[in-house]
C-alpha cells in the first residue's frame, strides 16, 4: 500500500489535499461559530438547497459555482428575514430542504438525465477539482479568518445574549447576516469535495466535538480547526484507499470523533 507521501505525488491527490486543508481551515473556524449560534441545521440546508441549481447549471453549461452562490446567498437572506420577523426559522428551513432535494432529484433524473453527476454533486469527488474550486475554498478560508478576527466579539455577544447585544448598540442584524452569508459561501465551496448532502461534516462536526472538550472561545476555535484538518486529511486518504467519494469517509470520521469525545467526557464526569 502506498504511503501518504507517495499519494501526494499524484496530481489529483495534491489538488484534493490542498482543497481539504483549505476547507479544514474554513470549516474549523466557522463550525465553532455555527455551534455557538445554533446554525447546524442552516449549514446543512444551505448546501442541500443549492442542489437543484447545481443540477440545472451543470446540465446547461452555466458555472455551478455561480449558480450555487446565488442560491445559497438568497437562502441566507431568506432565513434572516424569517428570523427577524419573529417566526420559527426551523420550519421554513425544513420545508426548503425537502423541496430542494426532491426538486434536484427530479431535475437530475427526469429533466436533464444527469446520471453520474448526481453522485458527484451529492457526495463530492476526488477527481475534477480545478483551480476555481481551490480559489473559492481559499476565499472562504480567508474570509472565515478575517471574520473571526474582526467580528468574533460581536458573534459571541449575539450567540450568548442577543437582546443584550442589541441593547449595547451592536449591529446584530448586520453581523448575523454576515455570518449566514459566510456560512452559505463556505457551504458552496465545500460541495465539489464533500458534496451537497455532507457539508455538515466539515462545518458542524468539528465545532460540535471541540465544544465538548473546551471552555473558552479561543480554545474552541483552535481545537475545531485541528479536528477539521485532521478529519479532512484522514477522510481524503480513506476515500482514495477504499475508492469512495471523499464526503462519506469525512462524515463518518467526524461522527466517530464526536462520539468518542462525548463518551469520554461523560465517563469523566
Amino acid at each position: 500500500m502506498p504511503s501518504p507521501l507517495d499519494l501526494a505525488d499524484l496530481p489529483f491527490m495534491r489538488e484534493a489535499l490542498v482543497e481539504v486543508l483549505l476547507l479544514g481551515a474554513a470549516g474549523g473556524l466557522l463550525s465553532a461559530w455555527i455551534v455557538l449560534r445554533r446554525l447546524a441545521f442552516f449549514s446543512h440546508a444551505a448546501g442541500s438547497a443549492t442542489f437543484p441549481g447545481l443540477v440545472a447549471a451543470d446540465a446547461s453549461g452555466v458555472s455551478p459555482t455561480l449558480a450555487g452562490l446565488a442560491v445559497a446567498l438568497g437562502y441566507a437572506g431568506g432565513v434572516q428575514r424569517v428570523d427577524r420577523a419573529g417566526r420559527e426559522p426551523g420550519e421554513g428551513t425544513a420545508l426548503l430542504l425537502v423541496g430542494a432535494l426532491a426538486g434536484g432529484v427530479v431535475l437530475a433524473s427526469d429533466v436533464f438525465e444527469s446520471g453520474a453527476a448526481v453522485d458527484r454533486l451529492l457526495f463530492g469527488t476526488l477527481l475534477g477539482l480545478g483551480p476555481a474550486d481551490l480559489v473559492l475554498s481559499g476565499v472562504a478560508a480567508a474570509l472565515a479568518g478575517a471574520g473571526s478576527l474582526m467580528l468574533g466579539r460581536a458573534w459571541s455577544a449575539v450567540a450568548f445574549d442577543p437582546d443584550g447585544a442589541s441593547a449595547l448598540g451592536l449591529p446584530s442584524a448586520a453581523v448575523d447576516f454576515l455570518l449566514l452569508a459566510l456560512v452559505a459561501l463556505a457551504a458552496v465551496a465545500a460541495i465539489p469535495a464533500v458534496g451537497a448532502l455532507l457539508v455538515a461534516a466539515v462545518y458542524v462536526l468539528p465545532g460540535a466535538a471541540a465544544r465538548l472538550v473546551t471552555s473558552t472561545i479561543g480554545a474552541l476555535l483552535a481545537c475545531s480547526v485541528a479536528l477539521a484538518l485532521g478529519e479532512g486529511v484522514l477522510g481524503l486518504y480513506t476515500a482514495y484507499w477504499l475508492d469512495l467519494p471523499p464526503g462519506p469517509p469525512v462524515a463518518v470520521i467526524g461522527a466517530l470523533v464526536y462520539a468518542l469525545l462525548s463518551t469520554a467526557t461523560r465517563a469523566s464526569v
